[in-house]
């Protein structure tokens, strides 16, 4: 094994590790907030597990679903940042 399968091996290890705090995170809270970023750095996870894994096997195909799961993830967190933004309007509107 070279030098640079073991990089590969080990970052994958301590990314699998942090993506599972992420998701403690997120299951954990204790608010909104806090539960969006979980949910934004476990879809960066995401995207850099699937580029290791695509330099591990030498498939680019799963590049493209790195560019998907970015994709899903920053959607993701717009969204959520519009509800939060929104339910915030509908908050201060009422006082």
């Amino acid at each position: 094994m070279t030098p640079f399968e073991i990089g590969i091996e080990a970052l994958l290890a301590l990314l699998s590790i942090s993506f599972v705090l992420c998701f403690v995170r997120l299951y954990l809270g204790p608010d909104v907030p806090d539960r969006t970023v979980a949910f934004d750095l476990i879809a960066t996870h995401a995207v850099g597990l699937f580029a290791l894994f695509a330099i591990r096997n030498d498939s680019y195909f799963l590049l493209d679903g790195a560019l998907v799961t970015a994709m899903l993830g920053f959607l993701g967190t717009l969204m959520l940042a519009r509800y939060l933004e929104r339910k915030s309007k509908r908050f201060h509107d009422s006082e």
